[in-house]
């Protein structure tokens, strides 16, 4: 995978979210110009396609040269790779019995379009100019021969996203449909993981907790009770944000036990992560036991908080030895400690997405 960050072809990008859309372009792994925010008007498709185009075109008028492609993040469910977007989207209605969004916007533009949803993009930014390279350049200044080639990413804000790059690939599935949201709520065992797992799943429970009669507090506020700089029921907030990472930390141990890579938060709720993240990584250190009784790790690699730096430097060394080769004087090098790594987004979300989202449109481009 390329990371384009010294080609000089411009992509243009979106960031499609409930309340606006923001419009931007990438050109050598930077944003070109001033972000232009129109509102989503999900619920009314003449509306919100003009407004795609004018967003499109207030971006167009302002680069030097014209963009190779259009890509960028919308939700799902969808036909990402044929840009068709249907199905149950509450923050998008009128586009719930199909649309083809993706044709609409290359007959208007000429130009290749490219849909994915934010986690999957904001995984690839990560994978290519964040996290990623990040790390593996820090293991190699600590003079560690490991290196990861495979991350997940999760998004936590209104919802819980993911994406996965593996092999430098990014994994969208046969249906367009890779999802973490759904998948159960170790808290409470009867709603998806989202419920918990959420900006609101943190509302709900600290209302629920403080018996607050105030419904349009934000988790943001919460996030400020618990850091104690906002009057409020500070032992509710601070048990909210261990509910999350009780279900967040779940899931995750769950799929970074089949993916074996770097895992990378993002997200509002992210910011968050000193009061949730101890819970999480309770999760995924946890142990269960087999019929006979023997203990195992719920992860099989060791799990290291790599914005630890005390931790980080046990995951640069491992336990590398030198191994003789049998019947040989020759020695091979190995390391036997099995580990991965999970940090918060140093970049921030909205701008791995949107080099995600360049990345993806100009290695498609490059391997048609």
């Amino acid at each position: 995978m390329e990371n384009h960050t010294n080609d000089n072809r411009i992509v243009m990008t979106l960031d499609a979210g409930g309340t606006n859309l923001v419009f931007n372009a990438v050109q050598a792994g930077r944003l070109l110009v001033k972000p232009i925010t129109l509102p989503s008007s999900g619920s009314d498709i003449d509306v919100c396609l003009h407004s795609m185009v004018r967003g499109f075109e207030a971006v167009m008028g302002q680069l030097p040269e014209r963009p190779v492609a259009i890509s960028f993040a919308f939700p799902g469910p969808a036909d990402y790779p044929n840009g068709i977007i249907g199905g149950f989207l509450p923050n998008f209605p009128a586009f719930r019995n199909g649309v083809a969004l993706g044709p609409f916007l290359e007959d208007k533009f000429g130009l290749p379009v490219f849909i994915n949803n934010d986690g999957d993009l904001f995984a690839y930014g990560e994978a290519f100019a964040g996290c990623l390279p990040e790390i593996n350049a820090r293991l190699a200044a600590a003079g560690s021969p490991k290196r990861y080639h495979n991350l997940v990413g999760f998004t936590f804000g209104t919802g819980f996203g993911v994406g996965i790059v593996s092999g430098d690939r990014l994994h969208i599935g046969d249906n367009s449909c890779v999802e973490a949201f759904c998948l159960r709520n170790l808290v409470y065992p009867h709603l998806i993981a989202e419920a918990s797992a959420s900006a609101g799943g943190i509302k709900r429970e600290y209302l629920k907790l403080s018996g607050n009669d105030k419904p349009d507090i934000e988790a943001k506020e919460i996030y400020e009770i618990a850091d104690g700089t906002r009057p409020g029921n500070r032992n509710a907030a601070l048990q909210a944000f261990e509910t999350f990472g009780k279900a967040a930390g779940d899931v995750i141990a769950s799929v970074a036990s089949l993916i074996d890579g770097i895992i990378v938060l993002g997200g509002g709720v992210a910011h968050g992560h000193k009061h949730f993240m101890p819970t999480l990584l309770k999760q995924m250190r946890g142990q269960l036991s087999n019929y006979n009784g023997e203990v195992l790790q719920r992860v099989q690699p060791d799990v290291y908080n790599l914005d630890d730096k005390a931790e980080f430097e046990k995951f640069a060394h491992g336990e590398a030895k030198k191994l003789q080769v049998y019947g040989s004087s020759r020695t091979v090098d190995y390391d036997p400690h099995k580990r991965i790594g999970i940090t918060v987004s140093h970049i921030g979300s909205s701008r791995a997405i949107q080099l995600g989202a360049a990345a993806y449109a100009l290695n498609h481009i490059d391997n048609k």
